[in-house]
């Protein structure tokens, strides 16, 4: 089993920036990437950013430019920068790790997700 805790969330105006952290712990065994989703109220949750395990970025259009995503491997962590924060941003978002264990298996965990809202 593999648990991840988001942090980082809060209030922000339009504009301001804020940083997510994602901590994952536990029977790690290689993580082939870790992602960023968000869900806004009555919306489907939707990919924000990717980052794999060899440092290769992806993001969804909407955010390109303002957020960035980077990892820590060594502490098991992933961050996402973002700035210029819109009211549009508002939303929960979650981490997801794609995990392999020894056995060859791959799950995908999900963090309990942190809260940004961007708002004047």
């Amino acid at each position: 089993q593999v648990q991840l805790v988001e942090s980082g969330g809060g209030l922000v105006q339009p504009g301001g920036s804020l940083r997510l952290s994602c901590t994952a712990s536990g029977s790690i065994f290689f993580i082939y990437a870790t992602g960023w989703y968000r869900q806004a109220p009555g919306k489907q949750r939707e990919l924000v950013a990717v980052i794999t395990n060899g440092g290769m970025t992806t993001y969804t259009d909407s955010v390109k430019g303002r957020f960035t995503i980077s990892r820590d491997g060594p502490k098991n962590m992933v961050y996402l920068q973002m700035n210029s924060l819109k009211p549009e941003d508002t939303a929960v978002y979650y981490c997801k790790v794609d995990h392999g264990d020894r056995l060859g298996s791959r799950l995908d965990y999900w963090g309990q997700g942190t809260q940004v809202t961007v708002s004047s």
